[in-house]
């Protein structure tokens, strides 16, 4: 019974706590969808990934190891594809039964390396890319934002430079960030930004929200909304900024301790 119990607790806390943070206070925190239907989006996620529900005020949240993602309900112009964030990763022990569990929900795939690696449409065109890490810690963990942009090369570096991120390659120029990577593939044109897409914007967790928001606005990085305090309504800190190929980018304080 002691065994059942400990194991219990280990799989709790894996989904309980997002990475701790690089040394600029930095880590992953969550993906954001507005989306016209939110409980066919929200039963995708449970049940491809076995997401756990939760609630911030009126925000629906769903944990995975490394990541939340906040789902909310609008109409959003157009899935992610085509947007400058064209997908976000996920990292699965057992493909197999993903692939079963999808088939089942009748979300659409397209394998790019067979029972290895593919790419999944979610509803309202969320596109997802799913991958076999056999060796990892969890059945299913975060593991990139895929950006497309024209210049790999200069947007990484403004992704090291603003967050502290390390420099890193995937099939292209990487930024490390605790919890996962923001990946950088070539476009042939800039990409439409995110905002009022289905994936509206990604999120960082910040470990000093209004400090860091100084540090970046010292440095003549442009706050698309001010250091906000929305404790009592939401339990976080938040603040938005855009990156410089379109990507809303909102800044939490908080959220590791949901």
């Amino acid at each position: 019974m002691r065994s059942l119990a400990l194991l219990a607790v280990s799989a709790v806390s894996l989904f309980a706590q997002l990475t701790p943070p690089n040394d600029s206070g930095i880590a992953m925190g969550h993906v954001h969808l507005i989306v016209a239907d939110t409980e066919a989006q929200k039963k995708t996620w449970i049940e491809a990934f076995g997401a756990q529900p939760e609630k911030a005020g009126p925000l629906d949240l769903l944990k995975l190891p490394g990541i939340f993602i906040i789902v909310s309900k609008g109409m959003p112009s157009g899935g992610s594809n085509g947007s400058s964030v064209n997908h976000i990763g996920i990292a699965v022990k057992d493909y197999a039964a993903i692939k079963a569990k999808l088939a089942a929900s009748n979300v659409q795939m397209q394998e790019l390396t067979p029972n290895q690696q593919m790419f999944a449409a979610f509803p309202e065109d969320v596109r997802v890319e799913i991958m076999e890490v056999k060796d990892q810690a969890a059945p299913v963990m975060f593991h990139h934002m895929h950006l497309s942009v024209p210049d790999p090369e200069m947007t990484r570096e403004w992704y090291v430079k603003t967050f502290g991120a390390m420099p890193g390659t995937r099939r292209g120029p990487a930024a490390m960030i605790p919890g996962g990577e923001v990946d950088f593939l070539k476009a042939r044109m800039p990409q439409e930004p995110t905002k009022g897409r289905s994936l509206d914007h990604i999120g960082f967790e910040v470990k000093d929200l209004a400090g860091f928001v100084k540090k970046l606005e010292a440095d003549g990085i442009k706050m698309d909304m001010p250091y906000t305090d929305m404790t009592q309504r939401i339990g976080l800190k938040i603040a938005f900024l855009t990156d410089p190929v379109g990507t809303r980018i909102e800044l939490t304080e908080g959220l590791a301790a949901k």
